[in-house]
């Protein structure tokens, strides 16, 4: 390296990987990939010019939006790129390094939870599941609920009735999480590991849907299947909630990459 420029990572795996296998078609600075190796791991990294991704030009283009989705992007390729090929650990967006010895550094130091990481997503990869709700459909559904439970052809039943739709309205958030956490926990039993993330905002989603769970899955890939029918099922069995599930992706959210600074 040199005054100039620095190095970016992407991933870091314990698989063989030759520098012909690394090399991605294009990567933050539209630069080719390469590796750099200690003790047993192997980081993917590039070249980068400080001048745009170093720490006071980081500070300032992260403030820029259309900058980062387009960096987001090209990182994202090329650790996606590589978790087709090898277990990867990613890096967060923006790991910068001054030279490929503080790279190895970084991989000595961090070791441990490199390996451990790895131990953890091997043969898995993790999947997105979102779930939105209509408020009006669910307060219908609720209401259809109690309605059966009360009865018909009597006085009373229509208080009964008029007092479960009422119940409804009252209690839609409270049903809903109830859901929402049902949901959650049925998909657990058919993953290694998932959690759940705060709602995402609807100005980056584009979408004012009621957002009632956004969860990650990390899923065996032989199961794969298996999840997305626990997911096409799930989606039939709760009136007024919509699944929608994204992936696969690489295991960003259980690699305890953004504990790794530089």
């Amino acid at each position: 390296m040199t005054d100039t420029t620095g190095v970016w990572m992407y991933a870091v795996t314990d698989e063989p990987l030759a520098d012909r296998e690394a090399e991605a078609a294009s990567g933050v600075a539209g630069e080719r990939t390469r590796t750099v190796h200690e003790g047993g791991l192997t980081a993917v990294v590039g070249t980068v010019p400080l001048d745009g991704f170093g720490e006071a030009a980081l500070a300032r283009n992260l403030e820029d939006l259309d900058w980062l989705e387009r960096i987001a992007r090209a990182h994202d390729s090329v650790v996606a790129d590589l978790s087709r090929q090898v277990p990867v650990v990613p890096l967060r967006l923006a790991t910068v390094c001054l030279d490929d010895e503080r790279v190895r550094e970084l991989l000595t130091e961090h070791g441990e939870q490199f390996s451990s990481a790895l131990a953890l997503v091997r043969g898995r990869t993790e999947w997105g599941v979102k779930a939105f709700a209509d408020r009006k459909e669910l307060k219908q559904a609720s209401a259809e609920s109690r309605t059966e439970e009360s009865g018909s052809g009597s006085g009373t039943a229509y208080l009964l009735r008029r007092r479960a739709q009422l119940a409804a309205q009252e209690n839609v958030e409270r049903d809903a999480a109830a859901r929402a956490d049902d949901i959650h926990d049925r998909l657990l039993r058919k993953a290694a590991a998932g959690r759940r993330g705060a709602p995402t905002d609807p100005a980056l989603s584009g979408s004012h849907e009621w957002m009632l769970l956004n969860g990650t899955y990390l899923v065996d890939d032989d199961r794969a299947g298996e999840f997305r029918g626990e997911v096409d099922e799930l989606g039939a069995r709760f009136p007024g909630i919509r699944l929608e599930m994204s992936g696969p992706w690489p295991p960003y959210s259980f690699a305890g990459a953004e504990r790794i600074s530089p």
